[in-house]
């Protein structure tokens, strides 16, 4: 059965003034499509050529949330040219709006009308989700020109949203919120509306047309788009150095740490492979800043813009000062530079730090893990056989503690507020005697089986403080065709982190079948949970200890 749906408001952004300092070009692509592209010069043209920073990014060139004309300023003081492009199909480009499909020849095609100005000397590229891909995508272009790039917070198969088998609801909204025609909107989601594949028809009928990127995510499944032909992956075409800029609570660092680890792996990439990780999150709020006031809050207030623009650019334009420029050194470049918490910088040689460790935590006393918040145990020993068994029920599902994952820090939600549920377990340490310093990848492996065809797995590392407060430090997710009483076994990637647990805080993992709305739901039957009306409960177990442990594998200092 579906219901229907309500009116709404809808939230459209226009397009901001192109600024006074900027010369906005309108820049060919092989078929004629024009894109509009901002060009700040430092000076007079005369004294050219400089190095340039090319961003291509499809949120408006000019409009405070990329906040592209303030970087100007300071891009320009380091007497760089800043070439800024609305991607095709966005605010004021032409073309087909249409994510990821297009990037790779776009890519080739400005690259090649920059690379014949009189002012343009070599050049990089730089930005964050949407445009750190599309940096990807002109290393996949295979031009020339592109001498160095600074990919932040993404992944170079950002196209595709599966998280370990897990699809992200967040991932479509941003498809049908950004990717709806030129402009951006935004209105509020019934999340209640059934089946899913229609919860954001009501956005497009007040638009007055649909996604055509979230359109093809439900035609192709939840891998969405492959941008890139076969045999033209970026990392096939690659030779140039990259600067990886993460962020421990970056919802998209588990991608972007998979892609450096295996680019650093590379005998042949690896020396071409830089990072600077910092306690941010996607949208680049600080741990240091958390609770966030207003005079800190960088999306409304301008003071705060500035005070965060030097530590968001400045570590680029270090790094093009060294390759692109020629101004510094390029030997002196830290390999590693990592944050521990909100407080150390410290510099490695490679990630994992050398003087890194593994410590494995056994999930124990199962019986009692949906007992209150404190549950089960994490044991440094091999545990006794013990078991713990909750209702995944579709129709009352785990409810995510976070609205906007991308600002994550910005909420940085107490995970207290599910963890009393008897369908949410926790696994609670005993309070740290000293701190302890995490740097490294977290991993889970955990014994399971379901009365379902499969089941989701959602698995959070949480840092409980002596007040009771439980922060998310990191989460993972995972599909496990587990039907049957016997355990199989379940992998769950929690990706990476540089974290100090103070004494007297506890570590506690939390596992969950459902995380709603970021994560689609299972339906609890073998029908698509973006067509399923119809849903069942399931009975889940998670198995401890004897001959079949669940454990999470931590990396320490």
């Amino acid at each position: 059965m579906t219901t229907e749906h309500k009116a709404i408001e809808l939230e459209t952004l226009e397009p901001a003034p192109v600024p006074a300092d900027a010369e906005q070009v309108l820049v060919p692509m092989r078929d004629g499509v024009r894109l509009a592209t901002d060009v700040y010069l430092p000076g007079d043209t005369a004294a050219g050529p400089w190095p340039v920073i090319l961003v291509r990014l499809p949120y408006d060139k000019d409009g405070r949330y990329t906040f592209m004309p303030q970087l100007a300023a300071h891009v320009k003081r380091r007497d760089y040219a800043f070439v800024v492009q609305d991607v095709r199909g966005k605010f004021r480009s032409e073309g087909e709006t249409l994510p990821f499909v297009h990037e790779v020849e776009d890519g080739y095609d400005t690259l090649e009308w920059l690379s014949a100005q009189p002012w343009a000397g070599p050049i990089g590229m730089f930005g964050d989700s949407y445009y750190g891909f599309t940096q990807w995508a002109a290393v996949a272009s295979g031009h020339p020109a592109l001498r160095a790039i600074v990919p932040r917070v993404t992944a170079a198969d950002l196209g595709s949203w599966l998280e370990d088998g897990v699809e992200p609801l967040y991932g479509a909204q941003y498809l049908a919120e950004c990717w709806t025609g030129p402009l951006m909107h935004l209105w509020p989601i019934d999340w209640s509306h059934r089946p899913l594949a229609e919860v954001f028809d009501a956005g497009f009928d007040a638009i007055g047309e649909r996604s055509p990127g979230f359109d093809r995510l439900l035609e192709s499944g939840a891998g969405g788009s492959d941008p890139y032909a076969p045999g033209a992956h970026p990392f096939d075409k690659l030779s140039i150095p990259v600067l990886h800029c993460v962020g421990w609570f970056d919802n998209i660092s588990p991608q972007h740490m998979v892609d450096y680890a295996r680019l650093a792996a590379d005998p042949h990439l690896g020396r071409l492979q830089y990072l600077i990780a910092d306690a941010t999150d996607h949208e680049n709020y600080q741990l240091a800043d958390v609770p966030v006031p207003e005079r800190l809050d960088h999306d409304v207030n301008d003071a705060a813009l500035e005070r965060m623009i030097p530590s968001y650019l400045g570590p680029a334009l270090d790094f093009f000062d060294a390759v692109l420029a020629g101004r510094s050194d390029a030997a002196a470049l830290p390999r590693v530079r990592w944050r521990l918490g909100a407080d150390e910088w410290r510099e490695s040689s490679a990630w994992p730090p050398p003087d890194s460790r593994e410590v494995q935590l056994f999930l124990a006393d199962g019986a009692a893990a949906t007992r209150d918040e404190l549950g089960g145990s994490l044991s440094a020993d091999a545990p006794a056989a013990s078991a713990s068994e909750w209702v995944h029920d579709p129709r009352d599902l785990v409810p995510s503690t976070v609205v906007d994952p991308f600002a994550f820090l910005h909420e940085y939600p107490d995970e207290r507020t599910v963890e009393g549920r008897p369908d949410v377990l926790t696994f609670t340490g005993d309070p740290l005697a000293e701190p302890l310093d995490l740097a490294g990848p977290v991993n889970a492996r955990l014994q399971v089986s379901t009365s379902a065809p499969s089941m989701h797995l959602h698995v959070k590392l949480v840092d409980v403080f002596p007040d009771g407060r439980a922060l998310m430090l990191l989460r993972g997710q995972a599909t496990v065709a587990a039907a049957g009483t016997e355990p199989v076994e379940a992998d769950v990637h929690l990706s990476h982190t540089g974290y100090r647990l103070e004494a007297g805080h506890r570590l506690r993992v939390h596992v969950a079948s459902s995380d709603f709305p970021l994560y689609l739901p299972h339906p609890g039957t073998s029908e698509s949970a973006w067509t399923a009306t119809e849903t069942a409960p399931n009975r889940q177990t998670l198995h401890c200890g004897g001959s079949a442990p669940s454990y999470v594998t931590l990396t320490v200092l």
